[in-house]
């Protein structure tokens, strides 16, 4: 589980807008001088970032709570992104050009492109229906995990003090 710590700026039903800073790890690597991104990160400076989740554990405005997502399903859900659209764009223009060759006896550049363009758009299309269908699954949304609450030097994490 990969987890974060943030602060609920807002609940609209059973998800919470939860705001956090954004980290880079930059400032532990060993070959910070010589790299573009710890530049950059350096250039941007500590920014916060918004992100809704679902608040299973009925956070209210201003807690502050640690949230989380699985390892699993964080992949799969980017495969979805990058690869399906890449697959459709893909097939849609090998078929487009076979298309080409069975109907007109030459290879057909112009129906590969309108092939790619056709598989693109479905594939496209079943992402969006994918990621409704997977709006409210904890496995590929971040969830609340839990709240932390501040007790003098000590913070507590649901009853585990440290």
């Amino acid at each position: 589980m990969i987890e974060e710590q943030g602060q609920v700026v807002d609940v609209q039903g059973e998800f919470a807008w939860i705001e956090s800073e954004r980290s880079s790890t930059c400032g532990s690597c060993t070959v910070r001088k010589g790299c573009g991104t710890s530049a950059i990160a350096k250039v941007l400076g500590q920014r916060r970032v918004r992100m809704r989740v679902l608040n299973r554990i009925d956070a209210r405005i201003g807690d502050n709570v640690v949230i989380g997502i699985a390892e699993s399903g964080l992949l799969r859900g980017s495969l979805a992104v990058y690869a399906v659209p890449l697959l459709g764009l893909f097939a849609g223009a090998l078929a487009g050009q076979v298309l080409g060759a069975a109907v007109f006896a030459m290879p057909s550049d112009l129906l590969a492109i309108a092939g790619a363009v056709t598989g693109f758009v479905a594939a496209l299309a079943w992402l969006k229906r994918f990621s409704r269908h997977k709006e409210k699954d904890a496995d590929y949304q971040p969830v609340v995990l839990r709240q932390q609450v501040k007790t003098g030097a000590a913070v507590t994490w649901a009853g585990k003090t440290t």
